[in-house]
């Protein structure tokens, strides 16, 4: 364990110059909000990859009408309420219901809109029309929103289970496959992704929900909720208001093309984005990885009892934990405890660089002992020191064997930068995931983003091949 921390104190010690708190705002009234990203018509992006929605728009119009400056750090609905109460963000804004368990934590503002709750079926689906049809059923329901909360009061009373979904993309998925019988959604959404083609209908009235809000921590950034406030009666009272809202719930269903081809000529510069992103955070963490995992491999098979411990609980440590635990321990975890602000890239690679260089530490362990021993006892037996030995006689050898285990964790990691979407990097998963919530087209958009992964993993499987080949000539 001491290892593990003084490995992330180095880290975070590198990247704390370009760190701020979060907890109150920089000068000049400038505010960090979370929100979400799939949660159309709230919030999500068009097709030139801008944040737009009513909850955007709001803000937007509300920061011009009071004189402040924001920047918005959007990072899924979970990850939000988190990054507020760590101190990641000032504020956020995600369609978000006011309720008594949340006001323990947050201070909301004036309600900006008055939700309700429907229930949807696929199109096809005539049996059921009422929540008695749904006895023995499953339905999809989203996290933290007034369709879960509905849902969970009446599932007793109606003999149905629910299922949790961190997005509405993957909720209305659940009912295409068949898995759940239908989804109970804040009706603005249900009703905005039927008029998108998404495939489902409405079989039940609107029932009155909670109201959203805009929130902060509890106690903090008081200033910031004032000016939300203020400037959204006086949206109210102009009419700006109205026509934002106006602008999405009563806008004309979608004619793009969504074909597989004209979804790759509408999204390629966003996809394109999202895989730069992808390969620049598996390159620099895997450059990150080699040195330590060379460190802490030599740590592993010292002669000295204290770095062989250090080594082992710094490998034991990152292979034992998910890396999603670790993304959020470090994510959201360091910073409330450290009070400092970090951002999710930094984030991103320390958590990669740190779980990869456990399982390169392991790499470099086998090979050394790979190497036979005669190997080291012959060098040493000539009076060469142990560490020399290591250097100009081991290490070579066991390098040969290495190179295919480090190509297959370059693999590995650059399929594990698609977990880090969950602190709201915009890699190639989370882009895809951004494109289906405004599209609903989840079979075209994950075929289109499965075979660009394929490509990319194709072309280093070819490559560790004709390394391979190379060293073993």
């Amino acid at each position: 364990m001491p290892a593990v921390i003084a490995a992330l104190t180095l880290l975070v010690t590198l990247v704390a110059p370009g760190l701020a708190g979060a907890q109150e705002p920089a000068p000049g009234n400038n505010y960090t909000i979370a929100t979400d990203i799939t949660f159309a018509p709230f919030e999500f992006q068009d097709e030139s990859g801008k944040l737009v929605g009513i909850d955007m728009d709001l803000l937007a119009a509300i920061a011009e009408d009071q004189g402040f400056t924001y920047q918005v750090n959007p990072v899924g609905f979970d990850a939000a309420l988190q990054a507020v109460t760590g101190g990641q963000a000032n504020g956020m804004i995600a369609g978000m219901s006011i309720t008594d368990a949340r006001k323990a934590t947050f201070d909301f503002s004036d309600p900006y809109f008055e939700s309700g709750v429907q229930m949807g079926v696929l199109e096809s689906n005539d049996s059921i029309t009422s929540y008695e049809d749904l006895r023995g059923k499953s339905v999809a329901v989203k996290n933290g929103t007034e369709g879960a909360t509905y849902a969970e009061s009446i599932k007793d009373q109606y003999g149905f289970t629910t299922k949790y979904f961190a997005d509405s993309s993957s909720m209305f998925d659940e009912v295409r496959t068949g898995n759940s019988a239908a989804v109970f959604e804040d009706y603005p959404v249900l009703a905005y992704g039927i008029k998108q083609g998404n495939g489902f209908k409405t079989v039940t009235d609107k029932v009155p929900g909670a109201s959203y809000g805009f929130a902060v921590a509890k106690g903090q950034n008081a200033q910031l909720l004032q000016e939300f406030n203020t400037g959204l009666a006086n949206l109210k009272a102009s009419g700006q208001y109205d026509e934002i809202l106006d602008t999405y719930l009563n806008s004309d269903a979608s004619d793009d093309d969504n074909s597989i081809l004209g979804l790759i000529k509408s999204t390629y510069p966003l996809l394109l984005e999202g895989l730069w992103l992808t390969i620049v955070l598996t390159v620099v963490s895997i450059a990150i990885a080699l040195v330590l995992g060379a460190i802490f491999g030599l740590f592993r098979v010292s002669t000295n009892i204290v770095l062989r411990g250090i080594g082992t609980t710094y490998v034991d440590v990152f292979r034992g934990t998910p890396l999603l635990v670790q993304a959020f321990f470090i994510y959201f975890g360091i910073p409330a405890a450290l009070d400092f602000q970090m951002s999710a890239f930094t984030a991103g690679i320390i958590t990669l660089s740190l779980n990869a260089g456990a399982y390169m530490a392991e790499i470099v362990r086998g090979g050394i002992l790979s190497v036979d021993k005669g190997q080291m006892e012959a060098s040493r037996s000539l009076g060469i020191s142990y560490l020399k030995s290591m250097q100009k006689v081991v290490m070579p050898q066991a390098v040969r064997t290495m190179i295919p285990s480090y190509i297959n964790q370059f693999v590995i990691t650059l399929k594990d930068t698609s977990i880090l979407s969950v602190i709201g990097l915009a890699e190639l998963t989370q882009t895809g995931r951004i494109i289906i919530a405004r599209n609903f087209q989840s079979f075209n958009m994950w075929l289109i983003i499965g075979v660009m992964y394929f490509i990319i993993i194709m072309a280093l499987t070819k490559l560790s091949n004709r390394l391979e080949k190379r060293i073993n000539k």
